[in-house]
């Protein structure tokens, strides 16, 4: 099953970065960079108004723990945005491409 993880960084070369350790170790199959994220937040005690890029990684059910550990352990936030659903459809070719990105094949 194909799982959604959604996180922001600072930048796109942090994110980038972070990206490609993921789907070198075969935790996820692809992540996708969106620049132009404005976030709005609250962080100790004020109102934070950020530039970031989000991420939408792809990756399977089974590897969230794994991929969810690794990826906070690379992401330079101290709490870092980690969100994962589940898609509601996904078409059967890319769920199988998503499902041989990730085996350790």
């Amino acid at each position: 099953m194909v799982l959604l993880v959604l996180s922001t960084f600072p930048d796109a070369d942090t994110a980038a970065s972070v990206v490609r350790v993921l789907v070198g170790e075969k935790l996820a199959a692809c992540g996708n960079i969106l620049p132009g994220v404005r976030s709005i937040y609250p962080w100790k005690g004020t109102i934070e108004d950020a530039p970031e890029v989000a991420v939408l990684i792809k990756t399977e059910a089974a590897l969230y723990a794994r991929l969810e550990k690794r990826l906070a352990k690379l992401h330079p936030y101290e709490v870092p945005e980690i969100v994962a659903w589940e898609p509601g459809a996904v078409a059967k070719p890319y769920a199988a491409w998503v499902a041989s990105a990730t085996s350790a094949d």
